[in-house]
């Protein structure tokens, strides 16, 4: 299918890998020029030169921190005019709500909320006057089902799902569309991370703590980021101009409810 979106350009935070890779990856192959947003630049220029070669085309690079207004504003002066906004961040610590002071929180709402916004409201007026946008923001499945140790998380994420719901419905008469995407288990460096930490914690083996992930996922895997970055090309697609405020669910059937 023919996505309807190449030579559009896009503006894709926390990029250099993961799921944020995955995004730019399947938006570049559909001929999205990508900026790509992400802290490490010897990783972005990397992810980068294999974007360009894979694709052919235009990739930027701006290695900054999103969540100070300096990192927003150098990102936006390298896309200041993005057909498509990829918000994605690093999640929160896990640990217990008693711990948190509100500095704690603090950090938690300006990576995972406060920025997600700021960039839509540094983007969102333009889309509306050039009647495309796709506002793509990259959440969590806990977002759906709470995961008790993930209350930063759960917390941040879901307001930011709150503030989109109601702005989505503003702006879609202008084929601006504002959907969340939200991830399971997904075979990321972070999550091999946290499954390697939670087996050193069990006195356990890392197979043995991942073979126990994996039953709690009817699919029997881990996602893969390149099936996520898939179904967020979609999302951006020219076809996508009639649902907004959604969130999907890519989990591999891990949630059991029906809604």
């Amino acid at each position: 299918m023919d996505l309807g979106i190449k030579g559009r350009s896009a503006l894709v935070c926390a990029a250099s890998k993961g799921l944020g890779k995955g995004c730019a990856f399947a938006l570049a192959r559909e001929g999205v020029n990508v900026t790509l947003v992400a802290r490490t630049q010897s990783t972005l220029e990397a992810t980068a030169e294999e974007i360009r070669k894979a694709t052919g085309v235009q990739v930027k690079t701006v290695a900054v921190d999103l969540t100070t207004a300096e990192g927003r504003a150098a990102a936006l002066a390298a896309c200041p005019a993005p057909d498509i906004l990829v918000n994605n961040n690093g999640g929160p610590p896990a640990g217990d709500f008693r711990d948190w002071d509100r500095d704690v929180w603090i950090k938690a709402l300006d990576a995972n909320m406060i920025t997600p916004i700021e960039l839509i409201k540094g983007t969102i007026d333009g889309m509306i006057a050039r009647k495309f946008g796709r506002i793509v923001n990259i959440t969590s499945a806990a977002v759906k089902m709470p995961i008790n140790i993930l209350g930063l998380s759960n917390g941040a994420r879901t307001g930011l799902t709150g503030f989109c719901a109601g702005l989505a419905r503003q702006v879609v008469m202008h084929n601006v569309t504002i959907n969340n995407v939200l991830p399971g288990l997904f075979r990321t460096d972070t999550m091999m991370g946290r499954i390697e930490a939670g087996a050193k914690m069990a006195g356990k083996s890392y197979e043995e703590t991942l073979a126990e992930r994996l039953k709690t996922i009817p699919a029997g895997r881990l996602g893969d980021p390149q099936e996520f970055g898939q179904l967020c090309a979609y999302i951006c697609s020219a076809q996508g101009s009639f649902f907004t405020g959604q969130n999907f669910l890519i989990d591999g059937g891990s949630y059991p409810g029906t809604f």
